[in-house]
């Protein structure tokens, strides 16, 4: 009867959630709030969800972007993006070995910070050969931080009177996951949202370099790269919508369903966040993790504000 009635209670709100009654940060809490409480009923279906989702949910925002500002912002995030790369994957591997940590478990962090969160470990870890615990670790650990982000960084956009353009880019280039950057442009406004999106998605594609360069560092033979591929998908969208293939009623309808889609996306991110794990990962790599994340977040918020990329 138990079980019966914390799945009708997930369910029920993870329904609310996605009729956008609630913003990206209330959505979060309430998963990890439910987990909290009642324990996730539906975990390892929310872990296989959670990329799915995601990724049709940003092609779905394609529908209302246009190709001529897509290229714009994602040149203008081109210079930021590759020295964000560079100088976290280079700090990360001083502070890895600083900190004592192991060399794997360093990387994923290293990469999960400077790229894209959990994408980018999931990609890197079957390159280097990581271990199942390494990798739960480096998740545990980007996750809090991401949810963290999704609080501080509007208050702090906010506070500096960021506009939405500056806002969205500071969001692509210094919070991990995708979900996360798009949660917290979401509460700044559209036109942050757009941004944002597209100079991640541009980020993301930074895994293949590193994918290489971590077969070489760890000496992998024979691993196969995973590629975004869903950014092609994100792309046609835009096409579409550039050339006006569809009814406007409709993609505005896909536009406004994606937003929704996000909502319940962060929803099931806080239901997979444990305590446990959390307590598992120890000091050290939340230490690494957090220097790399402040350090890209200073140094990015310095150079937008003061436009020197």
């Amino acid at each position: 009867m138990k079980l019966v009635f914390k799945r009708f209670a997930f369910i029920l709100l993870a329904i609310l959630i996605l009729t956008g009654w609630v913003g990206s940060p209330i959505a979060l809490l309430a998963g990890f709030g439910f987990s909290l409480l009642f324990d996730n009923p539906f975990k390892r279906f929310c872990h296989k969800s959670i990329q799915l989702l995601l990724k049709v949910s940003v092609v779905g925002l394609g529908f209302g972007m246009f190709i001529n500002e897509t290229i714009e912002a994602g040149k203008e995030g081109f210079l930021l993006t590759f020295l964000s790369i560079l100088l976290t994957v280079s700090l990360g591997f001083l502070l890895t070995k600083l900190l004592g940590l192991d060399k794997k478990l360093g990387h994923l962090i290293t990469s999960g910070t400077s790229i894209c969160g959990g994408s980018a470990i999931a990609a890197i870890s079957p390159v280097i050969n990581a271990r199942s615990k390494a990798i739960s670790i480096a998740l545990a650990v980007v996750f809090l931080l991401n949810s963290i982000a999704l609080f501080v960084f509007p208050a702090v956009g906010h506070f500096f009177g960021l506009n939405q353009h500056q806002f969205g880019l500071w969001c692509a280039v210094a919070i991990h996951d995708t979900s996360s950057v798009v949660g917290a442009a979401l509460e700044y406004g559209d036109e942050a949202l757009q941004v944002a999106t597209t100079v991640k998605l541009s980020r993301m594609l930074w895994i293949l370099p590193l994918s290489v360069l971590s077969m070489f560092v760890f000496k992998a033979k024979g691993e196969k790269i995973k590629a975004p591929y869903f950014i092609l998908f994100f792309i046609g969208a835009i096409i579409i919508n550039s050339y006006h293939l569809l009814p406007e009623t409709l993609t505005k309808t896909l536009v406004i369903t994606s937003k929704h889609l996000l909502l319940l996306t962060l929803f099931l991110v806080g239901s997979t966040i444990s305590i446990s794990e959390l307590k598992q990962t120890g000091i050290r790599p939340l230490v690494m993790a957090s220097s790399l994340w402040i350090f890209i977040s200073v140094l990015s918020l310095g150079l937008i504000i003061y436009q020197l990329v």
